[in-house]
């Protein structure tokens, strides 16, 4: 097995890290890398922001559904998806004259727009966890940071095209980190399909989640009434206040968008 795929076999969530600073080289090496992700047609929608104000960290170890994890990382990237940047340079390079003289009307940012730039971010982001990995760097990927856009947006002064897809936590990993086992995932049968979407039926699910159930039935207290993993997951992740408060947050974010 070679280097780079010993590494994305390895790779895991890190959340405690060793009070170390991360040197200045090492983080330039990680933007560097970052850089030369794939991007849809080179535009590189994404923009990023590193979060140094501890009181910012603090901040979003609070909005990000109280992790305080996140306010003693080092290194805290705030991935954008942004077509800002494109639509203000179209407005510097007389685009709009240019559709006037084509009795065309301006276009804004739409949807397809937002979900291209949110694969240019997430490609982006991802290559900067595994630069950081092969660096001796564990990370973690923080989803919550879809939640309290209102916060979020006045925080990080974010116009309307810019959309926070994605926040990355990064250090050096204490002990009990590495030595922390790896989760299983999901057998590639149940993943990977030839040619067509294939829905599992009850058999295949229920090979599928044999090794959550297990771990689930030999876990401590569980809520009252619950009985499986589906139900488990349901009620602590997809019914959860932080996935209602999410929802409503990107409500907020898709609209803003779509307004300009």
């Amino acid at each position: 097995m070679n280097e780079v795929i010993q590494l994305l076999h390895s790779r895991k969530s890190v959340r405690a890290y060793e009070d170390r600073p991360i040197e200045e080289a090492v983080k330039q090496e990680i933007l560097r890398a970052t850089f030369r992700a794939p991007t849809a047609g080179n535009l590189m929608l994404y923009s990023i922001i590193e979060v140094n104000e501890q009181a910012a960290k603090d901040t979003l170890a609070r909005t990000c559904d109280n992790q305080p994890f996140i306010a003693r990382a080092p290194l805290v990237l705030l991935f954008l998806a942004d077509y800002q940047r494109w639509y203000d340079y179209f407005l510097l390079s007389g685009v709009g004259s240019w559709c006037q003289r084509q009795g065309q009307p301006l276009q804004k940012p739409q949807e397809g727009d937002l979900f291209l730039a949110c694969c240019d971010a997430l490609i982006a982001a991802h290559t900067a966890v595994i630069a950081a990995e092969s660096l001796g760097l564990g990370s973690c990927y923080i989803g919550d940071i879809l939640e309290n856009d209102e916060a979020h947006r006045q925080l990080f002064d974010l116009p309307p095209y810019a959309f926070p897809i994605c926040l990355l936590c990064f250090g050096y990993p204490t002990q009990q980190q590495k030595d922390r086992p790896l989760v299983p995932r999901f057998g590639q049968e149940f993943i990977v399909f030839r040619d067509r979407y294939k829905r599992l039926n009850e058999a295949e699910f229920v090979e599928m989640y044999a090794d959550m159930q297990e771990r689930f039935l030999r876990g401590g207290d569980k809520p009252a009434g619950i009985e499986n993993v589906g139900q488990a997951v349901y009620a602590r992740k997809f019914n959860a206040e932080f996935s209602h408060e999410m929802r409503r947050s990107v409500r907020a974010m898709l609209r803003r968008w779509m307004e300009g």
